[in-house]
Order: structure tokens, then C-alpha cells, then sequence
């Protein structure tokens, strides 16, 4: 891949918009190749991210190992990390690749958890995290595709010492005295009066609060008044309903959303907990623009495994550029398995036949193809986003298959899910699996 050192003398135009609600023609920012200045200002009342003293309102998505070029060609103008290395590309490899997109980059910096094991009444351990943390910031403060330092990621989650904010701040001032181009953050699990309370006494030096909701989104900007935040924030993680949040079924399994009720989720949560508030909120990030394993394969991840986009997609294209795609992906209208939802408690019997049918709908008219894939229910149960395992799907069970029709048997004594994909030819499917227990 060509990349672009910073010896080159040229410029890279980023272009972003004032806000999600602007119609006018977007800012350009012309940036030297160097450190973008990053600010944060109040004007009139309300809150703005500046880069290089133009507006840059945060249309993004959290990109752990997702596609770039697909984010670039629906105009975001950023994405977030979780930490400085990945395991796949270093923190420059992924600057890098963010500039020759004209994107840029909250850069995750991976912070100790309690739950992990990080004592943080152990001074030795609390200050050696904050000189590995000094080098990494030391390496990447000069990239011109960096925006903002996130410190650590859902720090709240099953924590009971306080001092872990004592230590951001310590980072934060750290960061402050060794990059004075790039503001800081913490992206909390959740909004509550405890945390708040807690990021106001002891983390005065962050620059911007980061909040990650699912269902609750549209509330965010009400708990943010009621809660006292009175500084700007951002949204670094929304999207599919939380798999704690949804209905479940009589064995325990929780009910996961299809992808055109997922889609619409979507807009309506962007509407009410993100663009409803545009004195305090500078932006948000998706969450995932790519493709993870957690609960099932498909639950937060808007690229399907095979790379296909989504009606997520569509979405995030219209919040971003206030049009639709020119081509739509497949919707989902009824997905049952015996004529029963996910919704509706699956019980079927051993080594017998059984019937699933999908009605799909396309914008294009578009033919659609179908695959089916029987997995068991997933048991490797992380809290956080932590790594689960993917189950493995069971071969030789699907009959026979026509249209949105198929025919299968059933797996032994278990508790099993029944996935559907529906591709329109043009890298972009629905998705939708149902529950159900075999007796």
C-alpha cells in the first residue's frame, strides 16, 4: 500500500460539515502535513470541535479492523480506535491509511482495567502504565491524521476503586504537557450521576466526556442536563440494540434484531439522543464499521463476516450526507421458522423436518439469493466487548431451498439459532436469525 511520509511536501483537503443539520456547502480545511490543531470552543452557547480553526462536526465509526475505503466513499470524516496497537497494523500504518482517505482519528489508548487485574492502588503498576502510555503518545502526537486521545475504554465497567480517574486525569496531564495540538477523552459504559460526579472532581483536565448507549441513546440528552454535565461530549459507541437490553426467549436466549428493524433503530436513536442536541454533542461514532463476534456474528457489526454492507449502511450514508445510497440494500418484512417469530419460543423435536420462510424486499428490484446456516447458541460470554469465540455452524442439516424457502432438520437435543443472508449482487444483504430449541 502507497504511504505518505512526512517528507512530502503537498496538502490533503479533509472536508467535513458544520453539523448533521446544515445544508450548505461543507468547509474545506487545508492541512499541511504535520499535527492538525484540534480544538475545543464554546461560541454563543454552544459547543465546536475546530481543526485548524474550521468547524469539523464528528460524522464517524468505531473501525477496530474495518474497511477504510468503504468509510471514506460514504463520507464520514473520521473513526475511532481502541488502542494504539491492534495486532494487525500499527497505530502509524493506521494513521496513515486514515490520511490517504482524508479521514482522521480518535486514537484509542488501551488503559488498565479492574476487571482485567489493573490494581490501581498500586502505585508501581499505575506509573509504569503512564510512561508506556507517555512513548506511545511521544510516536504518534505529529501524525496529521490524529484528532483526539481517548483514554481507555469503559473504565466504569465493573470497577470499584475510584483512583482509576485519578490516573486518567494524570494521563490527560501528561498528554496535555507532551501534545498541545490534541484534546483528551474517556469513554464511560453508560451515563450515571455517580461518574459524572466522579469525571468532575477528579478529571478536570479531559477535554471532552465520550458516552456509549444502545437502546437508552435517545434519553442521553436528557440524562446529560440531569446529571449535571454541563461540557461538550460525544457518542463513541451507539447502534444495534444491546443484547442486555432485548427480549429473550424462555431457555434464556436473547432475542437479536433483524437487520431492517436494526436500520431503523438507528436513524430514530442518530435523531433523538445525538443530532437533538447540537450545543453539547460535536459528534459520534457507530459502532461497528466492520464485523465482530459477540452473542451472535452478525449482532453489532454492520459489514456481514463475507464483507457485504448492510441497511445500517444506508443509514449511516443518509445521517452523513442527508441522501440515500443509489442502491438500497434488500429489507427484511417477515422472518418466521413454522410460521413462529423469534419472539414467539421455537420448539422443535430431534432429526425432523422443518420449514423457514423470508420475505424480502429490494428498492432496485434487485434478484436476491439466500443462504442458511444452522450454529448452536453461543457460550463464550465476555462482558465489554471483550473476544468471544464464533460457534460453529452445523453442516448437512439444510434439505432443500427455493426463493426465501427452506427446508431442514433439526440438530439434536440443544439450543440453536437459524440464520438467513439475502444478497442483492451488489455486496450488500440483509441478515436475520431465529432462536429455537430443539426437545
Amino acid at each position: 500500500m502507497l504511504r505518505l511520509f512526512f517528507g512530502l511536501s503537498f496538502c490533503v483537503l479533509l472536508s467535513c460539515k458544520q453539523n448533521t443539520e446544515s445544508k450548505k456547502s461543507e468547509p474545506v480545511i487545508q492541512q499541511e502535513l504535520g499535527p492538525a490543531k484540534v480544538e475545543v470552543k464554546k461560541e454563543s452557547g454552544k459547543y465546536k470541535l475546530l481543526v485548524n480553526g474550521g468547524d469539523f462536526y464528528i460524522k464517524g465509526a468505531g473501525l477496530e479492523f474495518g474497511n477504510v475505503l468503504a468509510l471514506a466513499k460514504h463520507k464520514a470524516n473520521s473513526f475511532r480506535t481502541w488502542r494504539t496497537e491492534n495486532g494487525r497494523k500499527s497505530a502509524k500504518e493506521v494513521l496513515d491509511e486514515a490520511h490517504e482517505n482524508g479521514l482522521m482519528v480518535t486514537m484509542g489508548i488501551e488503559v488498565g482495567r479492574e476487571r482485567h487485574g489493573f490494581d490501581y492502588d498500586d502505585p508501581e503498576m499505575v506509573e509504569k502504565q503512564l510512561e508506556e502510555i507517555r512513548e506511545q503518545v511521544l510516536t504518534l502526537k505529529d501524525h496529521p491524521a490524529l484528532l483526539i486521545w481517548g483514554i481507555g475504554n469503559e473504565l466504569n465497567l465493573h470497577y470499584t476503586k475510584p483512583k482509576v480517574w485519578d490516573a486518567v486525569n494524570d494521563i490527560s496531564k501528561m498528554i496535555h504537557e507532551e501534545d498541545p495540538n490534541h484534546p483528551t477523552t474517556t469513554s464511560l459504559a453508560g451515563l450515571a450521576q455517580k461518574e459524572v460526579d466522579y469525571i468532575k472532581e477528579r478529571c478536570s483536565d479531559l477535554d471532552i466526556l465520550s458516552v456509549q448507549m444502545y437502546g437508552d441513546l435517545p434519553d442521553l440528552p436528557n440524562l446529560i442536563k440531569k446529571f449535571g454535565w454541563e461540557g461538550p461530549y460525544m457518542v463513541t459507541e451507539w447502534g444495534a440494540t444491546g443484547h442486555w437490553e432485548v427480549p429473550t426467549t424462555s431457555w434464556g436466549a436473547p432475542i437479536e434484531e433483524h437487520s431492517s428493524a436494526k436500520a431503523a433503530n438507528y436513524l430514530k436513536r442518530f435523531k433523538g439522543g445525538i443530532e437533538a442536541d447540537s450545543l453539547q454533542c460535536i459528534g459520534s461514532y457507530v459502532f461497528l464499521w466492520g464485523n465482530k463476534q459477540e452473542r451472535t456474528p452478525t449482532w453489532y457489526g454492520i459489514f456481514l463476516e463475507d464483507g457485504k454492507e448492510t441497511e445500517s449502511v444506508d443509514v449511516m450514508h443518509y445521517i452523513w450526507n442527508g441522501t440515500w445510497p443509489k442502491n438500497r440494500t434488500p429489507i427484511i418484512e417477515e422472518y418466521k421458522l413454522e410460521g413462529k417469530t423469534a419472539y414467539d419460543n421455537v420448539e422443535l423435536e430431534a432429526d425432523k423436518q422443518y420449514t423457514a420462510e423470508i420475505i424480502v424486499k429490494d428498492y432496485e428490484g434487485d434478484v436476491i439469493t439466500y443462504s442458511w446456516e444452522i450454529m448452536p447458541e453461543s457460550t463464550d460470554l465476555k462482558d465489554g466487548g471483550d473476544a468471544e469465540a464464533r460457534p460453529e455452524a452445523i453442516n448437512g442439516l439444510i434439505v432443500s431451498q427455493n426463493g426465501g424457502t427452506v427446508v431442514f432438520k433439526s440438530p439434536g437435543e440443544g439450543v440453536y439459532r437459524l440464520f438467513v443472508y439475502a444478497s442483492d449482487g451488489h455486496d450488500q444483504a440483509a441478515a436475520a436469525n431465529i432462536p429455537f430449541m430443539v426437545n
